[in-house]
């Protein structure tokens, strides 16, 4: 049913998931950080910016896998 099988599912769902509700929380921010004195509008960041913002998001996306993988084992 996964396309990842065994034990390892629960890391690649927790990952994804974090990456997408993530990716939509830090657009906001970065338009809140930029335009924090001036009228509110939505821009998209620069490739540098998006390439920091991506590589940020998936080490911490990795751990959130690993941890939600690690107490549901801990807890069972």
């Amino acid at each position: 049913m996964f396309i990842i099988s065994g034990k390892f599912h629960i890391i690649a769902i927790s990952f994804f998931v974090y990456l997408f509700l993530n990716l939509i929380e830090n657009l906001i921010h970065y338009n809140i950080g930029k335009f924090s004195n001036k009228e509110t509008k939505i821009d998209l960041p620069s490739k540098k910016d998006w390439f920091k913002i991506i590589l940020v998001m998936c080490i911490f996306a990795l751990l959130q896998g690993l941890f939600t993988y690690f107490f549901e084992i801990f807890y069972k």
